[in-house]
C-alpha cells in the first residue's frame, strides 16, 4: 500500500479512512511538525526523505 504524508489542513477523518483501507499514513502532527508554520518545501522534503507522497487539498502550493 502506499506511504503518505498529510500536511495540516488535510482532513483527519480522510487520514483515518485511508488506514483502514491498509495504507501507511503520517499525519504533520504525528511526525511534531504542525503549528510552527513549516514551509510547503520543508513539508515535501520531509515526506520524500521519508519515502512517501504528500497529501495536501492546497495543490497550488506542490505544483
Amino acid at each position: 500500500m502506499a506511504r503518505l504524508y498529510a500536511d495540516e489542513q488535510f482532513p483527519r477523518k480522510v487520514s483515518e479512512l485511508l488506514r483502514t483501507l491498509g495504507h501507511d499514513v503520517l499525519t504533520v502532527q504525528e511526525a511534531g511538525n504542525a503549528g510552527f508554520g513549516v514551509p510547503d518545501s520543508e513539508v515535501l522534503g520531509y515526506a520524500v526523505n521519508d519515502n512517501r507522497a504528500v497529501l495536501t487539498i492546497n495543490r497550488y502550493d506542490f505544483i
